[in-house]
């Protein structure tokens, strides 16, 4: 590849190198370096393109002021740059979020060769900042004096992120566990054929008080379209930001008490249209759920709010700002157009004539938009506060998916940061032999800083706001991405790589502010030094008990698990454990043609494996030689027990003895991902109401616990 080209990628991230997970060297085509280069606005397909691009890039730091920000660590004690014409002398100041100022930013002696741009010398400053800054979001400001008297001022964004979270207080003293469910398969008998947030708000309060459980950890709530068909998978939402209107419980928004009787009666017959969905194993639909729960929520939202439900409205609908605004406007051009991809050539860009119009135009539409996200929060809120009224030292535990849909809100509200003609998605790995497209637009780490990283602070924000952890899902996206230009195969993209530091530090410090835990998924190819990178910031990592190895690929002992870390004995891209032991998981790959082996070799290596872990067990005295399939899968989670890990997650799925995978990693409509109910391993629905009464449960339970 060319010399130039390669330095090009460099600069802007692209790798044309990588190893891949068996640690065998891969080099990037020169096509896909140059689709993705492409994606970033760079023009690489001549070299006399590369070359300009090349110098523009060298210099584009230098043709300004003050970056767009700066992301500091507390107490690091960092430096700042100023760019301005050689020779010039300039002064700096914080504007510090709470109103207060620091005017204790020193210039330090530095030289810096100055550099000429557009024919003028332009030289570099160099200032040091406090190092007992508070964490926060400041105003960075400088104040160039040119040597003919002239002043020029500029300004940027400064954030302090934390040097470390910290656990919970009753964390440090003990371990913590609890239960991981798929919130849409844990229904109830007032659910409207899918689990909603009350149900979630029942699971933590019985938990909690009754078994001791520290935590909840759900599936992405993110929003689907809200026209029909919805889809079904909670990591391919059409915002991260915004959470699903079908996990409303109706009945539990204060207005519905003031319905009129007419009114009250048609939502009783809607429930009981989709109610009897609950009691039944078959797969779940979401459409004929939102169908009906949309029809009461409308005729809810019509009801009058009082003065202190109005107020309390507004406040949301000003704390959430445009970006709510924009969300609610997307639903409701959805609601008039359907998909997108079929929209009017002049709603593209959101900020656009047609745009604004359609705000007044659909003024109705975009009001009940609003007004869901807002009764959301409001029953989110509820659930976390009867975890904590539980005794719950966390509380719900949300999960952030990796993207968005490539049609979706965030796509169209945020375009100027997604890359487009680009995908998200993963390399060939051990268990998806032909690699991922999740086709999902990532973010444009360039845009992203030139944005200040504010998107991705406000996303974090709301998604934070009722949450007590949240378990980032492929945290690997915060360092680097695997981008597959459109039109190619999963297995032809490349990593691009992200301002670490800014991205895991602003995640740091919008947790800190929440007060919540963090849980990075740091599964499959990770390097070590992320690894270390994510301790070091207190975020903690994701142990799979299946995963843990020791250099021989053998079992890992439980006493050189690591500590900071959620451990589980399974995870929802895999069966629940008892099919996991009886090799559903190949017998599906193979059906589904996701093998790069043969069948009967991927059985062999799993039983292989399956009989490590068995001899390890028995060697711990965990499991008897005539032991069943329920004592396996408990003797595994007392071998979970044994390591130091801080926090220790049991399947629901598990803990009711279930057998079907939520999700088969690498495919679509080929297996009913994200649509099974939660059942028992006769295939019997199970109700939240039915959970107290489970002995297996209680008997994980008390393994996790022992």
């Amino acid at each position: 590849m060319n010399h130039d080209l390669v330095a090009l990628a460099s600069a802007y991230g692209v790798a044309t190198e990588f190893w891949d997970q068996a640690g065998a060297h891969q080099e990037v085509s020169e096509d896909t370096v140059v689709a993705v280069l492409a994606a970033l606005g760079v023009d690489a397909t001549t070299p006399e393109g590369v070359a300009a691009a090349l110098h523009e890039r060298r210099i584009r730091d230098w043709r300004r002021t003050l970056p767009p920000v700066f992301v500091v660590r507390e107490g690091d004690g960092a430096t700042c740059w100023v760019h301005l014409p050689h020779g010039d002398g300039a002064r700096m100041w914080i504007e510090l979020e709470d109103g207060g100022s620091r005017s204790d930013v020193v210039q330090v002696d530095r030289w810096v060769e100055p550099v000429e741009v557009d024919g003028t010398l332009v030289g570099e400053a160099t200032f040091a900042l406090p190092g007992d800054l508070p964490t926060g979001w400041h105003r960075l400001h400088a104040e160039v004096q040119g040597a003919d008297g002239g002043v020029h001022t500029a300004s940027t964004v400064l954030v302090v992120t934390p040097r470390a979270l910290a656990l919970p207080e009753r964390l440090r003293r003990r371990r913590g566990w609890g239960f991981a469910a798929q919130l849409y398969s844990v229904r109830s008998r007032r659910s409207w054929g899918l689990g909603d947030v009350s149900d979630l708000s029942d699971l933590v309060s019985w938990s909690g008080r009754e078994l001791g459980a520290d935590f909840v950890l759900v599936n992405p709530l993110h929003a689907a379209s809200p026209v029909p068909p919805m889809a079904p998978s909670p990591y391919l939402p059409v915002t991260r930001r915004f959470a699903n209107p079908i996990y409303l419980r109706v009945e539990a928004i204060p207005e519905y008490a003031y319905l009129t009787e007419e009114h009250r009666q048609q939502v009783e017959v809607l429930a009981r249209t989709v109610q009897p969905a609950n009691t039944s194993a078959a797969l779940l639909e979401r459409d004929p759920v939102w169908m009906a729960k949309r029809v009461a929520l409308e005729l809810v939202s019509k009801v009058p709010r009082s003065l202190g439900r109005q107020s309390a409205y507004d406040d949301f609908v000003a704390r959430e700002g445009q970006g709510l605004e924009d969300f609610a406007l997307w639903c409701a051009l959805s609601d008039k157009y359907g998909e997108p991809a079929v929209w009017p050539e002049d709603l593209a860009d959101p900020r656009g004539a047609a745009a604004e119009k359609a705000r007044t135009d659909l003024a109705d539409h975009v009001e009940f938009h609003r007004w869901c996200q807002w009764v959301l929060d409001e029953q989110l809120a509820q659930a976390q506060e009867a975890a904590h009224d539980a005794g719950m030292a966390i509380g719900v535990m949300h999960d952030l998916a990796v993207g968005v849909h490539p049609e979706g809100a965030d796509a169209w509200a945020l375009r100027d940061v997604l890359a487009k003609d680009v995908a998200v998605g993963a390399p060939p790995d051990m268990y998806n032999q032909m690699g991922q497209d999740w086709s999902q637009p990532p973010w444009r780490p360039d845009a992203l800083a030139e944005a200040a990283f504010v998107p991705y602070r406000d996303m974090l924000r709301t998604v934070l706001r009722h949450a007590g952890g949240i378990r980032v899902d492929h945290v690997l996206g915060l360092f680097r991405l695997w981008w597959i230009p459109r039109g190619m195969p999963a297995n032809a993209g490349t990593y691009v790589r992200y301002d670490h530091d800014a991205l895991v530090g602003i995640l740091a410090l919008e947790a800190q502010r929440a007060g919540a835990v963090v849980i990075g998924e740091d599964l499959g190819t990770v390097e070590a030094w992320v690894q270390d990178t994510l301790r070091d910031r207190g975020i903690l990592g994701t142990s799979i008990l299946w995963f843990e190895k020791d250099d021989a690929d053998l079992p890992l002992a439980p006493e050189h698990w690591r500590e900071l870390a959620l451990a589980s004995v399974t995870t929802h891209d895999l069966p629940p454990t008892a099919g996991f032991l009886a090799g559903e998981h190949v017998r599906l790959r193979d059906e589904l043609g996701l093998l790069a082996t043969s069948y009967d070799e991927e059985l062999a290596s799993h039983e292989a494996d399956l009989a490590a872990w068995l001899t390890a067990l028995r060697e711990r005295g965990l499991l008897r030689d005539d032991a069943g399939e329920a004592d396996v899968v408990e003797a595994l989670h007392r071998y979970l027990a044994r390591t130091p890990a801080r926090l220790l997650a049991v399947s629901l799925a598990d803990a009711v003895g279930d057998r079907r995978a939520q999700n088969q990693p690498g495919t679509d409509q080929e297996y009913p991902n994200w649509r099974v109910p939660l059942c028992d391993g006769d295939g019997a629905p199970v109700l939240v109401e039915d959970l107290p009464d489970l002995p297996f449960l209680r008997r994980l339970v008390a393994a996790v616990r022992s």
